[in-house]
């Protein structure tokens, strides 16, 4: 695999496992001796569930699973779940 293709393939696999992401906004003004100075800023953290359709895109990759099997796995962990619940 190629450095792009493992690049590609590294992206997907933080989709499919969720990632947190943070973004910084910065606000500037100029100060008497006319040099910016930071006047704000802001740091904002996101946090991205998993994404679904890029496990899928995995699986397939690998050949592990065909979406009929991918629904009765989630049909099946649900019961699971809904089990403990009680």
């Amino acid at each position: 695999m190629n450095k792009e293709g493992a690049e590609i393939k590294s992206a997907l696999i933080k989709c499919a496992t969720g990632l947190s992401a943070s973004e910084t906004v910065e606000e500037f003004a100029v100060d008497g001796d006319g040099e910016l100075k930071l006047v704000k800023r802001k740091i904002t953290r996101r946090d991205i569930p998993p994404d679904i359709k890029a496990v899928k895109m995995l699986m397939e990759e690998r050949g592990e699973l065909s979406d009929e099997e991918l629904e009765a796995e989630k049909a099946e962990l649900l019961k699971l779940l809904n089990e403990n619940k009680d």
